[in-house]
């Protein structure tokens, strides 16, 4: 379907909605999925469109959403849907993902009080999901299976084989792998499955409204065991939380848990390091389908931070693995001590045009800056890179409630946000400074220099400035500079 065909279809279930046409519709970043989301806006109305590419997948969705609504549980709530169902409207949760909000715990290792009271209320309310979602619902309705399964373990566990393992060229006996496989499957499947099992349950996922943690994207949710979705937050990738904080957050879902149902702590533990093991790897097949196969380089940087998991698993756990899957066990030693920048360049799927090399020593500098002062010089003496100019953009700094905030305070980025113009306005810089900074990479620049200007360098510029550079950190894994001029305040995103 069309960009412009969708978009009507959500103008016309916009107005079934509210009553009129939206004024207003903003393309948002889909991340991993090949799912379309646009903001809505207008009559006092902000709302999430979506359109989906399978209607399958979008039914199982929308039941879903209407049983845990029922559930009161803290999900987006639909509010109209295509007679086709192929696009549906949905609540608006804002724009601070649990991701976003930890952003200087996962840059820096050390998380702070407020973090951890997130990561602590995002796990209970994980527990209580897990149980309540399950209550009385038709478990038929989900897709492309209605429940944890040998069969869909075994799709996992091959999608790793084929579209991460066997590109990084390292030799395996297929056939002692594959058993290995059928004895993880076996002992997956002998832990309890009552629960809804969430599947892509990772801090992307989880929206903050009103200091809520509210979940989304639980359209591949089944019926399964719950120690699988606790092992996708607790060791996701780019998360970056220490292993105390892990066990002290796997300790706090244990006893919410316990509030609904009997739970066996040695059990629970016996359990956790199997299904770890095996999301890691379902992860990293994942990431080389989209790196290797779609050519999507940013998803490769996450590599490094599931081998590191990998690593320490496998480290904490070497008898348990060696004994019952000593072939995997093996295989994913060996990968934690291989380069995995690139495929091996025998692979047929070697993206070399795309792949960022190892070692790359690209700093982009960001400036946030006002006008009235200059235009930012640029230190490296390559005479500076891209300025942007944030002062057509409706200004929060003409109000005088806003005029002692910046654009890191909450209620200029609700303003900026509900108007819509700086959300386009950044979709465009990214296109932009995206292709630079790839064309830097693969040429081994070592600097890049993007500013931001509005009049008092403040509010629109300081926005513009944090979004980009933690875009540009998250995309393509490199170091990021960031300087606020106006306010003297300079922060650093480092490669780990």
């Amino acid at each position: 379907m069309k960009g412009t065909d969708i978009q009507a279809q959500l103008s016309s279930l916009f107005q079934q909605f509210t009553g009129l046409l939206p004024e207003q519709i903003t393309p948002l970043t889909a991340a991993g999925s090949n799912r379309q989301y646009f903001r809505l806006l207008g009559n006092n109305h902000s709302l999430i469109g979506v359109a989906g590419t399978s209607q399958e997948e979008n039914t199982a969705f929308l039941s879903m959403a209407r049983h845990f609504h029922k559930q009161q549980l803290n999900t987006p709530e639909v509010y109209a849907v295509s007679n086709d169902r192929m696009v549906y409207l949905q609540q608006d949760l804002g724009s601070l993902s649990l991701f976003d909000y930890i952003t200087d715990g996962r840059t820096t290792g050390n998380f702070s009080e407020a973090e951890i009271t997130m990561l602590r209320r995002t796990v209970k309310a994980l527990a209580r999901f897990q149980v309540k979602a399950a209550e009385n619902f038709d478990f038929s309705c989900c897709y492309p299976q209605p429940c944890f399964n040998k069969r869909s373990i075994l799709w996992d566990l091959n999608y790793f084989k084929y579209c991460f393992l066997k590109a990084t060229g390292i030799e395996f006996q297929e056939d002692r792998l594959e058993d290995d496989f059928e004895t993880l499957a076996a002992v997956l499947l002998q832990a309890p499955s009552d629960y809804f099992l969430y599947r892509d349950f990772q801090s992307r996922n989880v929206m903050l409204l009103n200091d809520e943690p509210f979940f989304i994207d639980f359209q591949g949710g089944r019926r399964g065991p719950c120690y699988y979705d606790v092992a996708s937050f607790l060791w996701q990738a780019k998360a970056n939380i220490p292993a105390t904080l892990r066990m002290q957050l796997f300790n706090d879902y244990l006893d919410t848990l316990s509030q609904y149902v009997n739970v066996n702590r040695e059990e629970a533990c016996s359990y956790l390091p199997y299904f770890v093991l095996f999301r890691t790897m379902q992860v990293l097949g994942a990431y080389g389908f989209r790196g290797y196969f779609e050519r999507k380089p940013h998803f490769l940087q996450s590599v490094p931070y599931a081998i590191l998991n990998l690593k320490e698993l496998l480290t904490l756990h070497s008898s348990l693995f060696t004994t019952l899957l000593p072939c995997l066990t093996q295989v994913l030693t060996q990968l934690t001590e291989t380069n995995l920048s690139k495929p091996s360049p025998n692979s047929p799927n070697n993206p070399e045009a795309t792949t960022i090399e190892p070692g790359n020593t690209l700093t982009v500098t960001i400036y946030s800056f006002s006008y009235k002062k200059g235009i930012p010089t640029d230190p490296s003496g390559n005479g500076g890179g891209f300025v942007f100019d944030c002062r057509a953009i409706h200004n929060p700094g003409k109000y005088e409630q806003y005029q002692s905030l910046t654009g890191n305070d909450q209620p200029v980025i609700d303003f900026l946000e509900k108007d819509g113009e700086i959300l386009t306005f950044l979709q465009n810089v990214y296109s932009l400074v995206d292709a630079s900074v790839a064309r830097y990479l693969k040429r081994g620049f070592t600097s890049l220099m993007v500013s931001f200007g509005c009049t008092g360098g403040q509010h629109r510029s300081l926005y513009a400035a944090e979004k980009t550079a933690a875009h540009l950190y998250e995309k393509f894994g490199i170091k990021v500079h960031l300087i606020h001029r106006e306010q003297n305040i300079e922060r650093i995103f480092n490669p780990q």
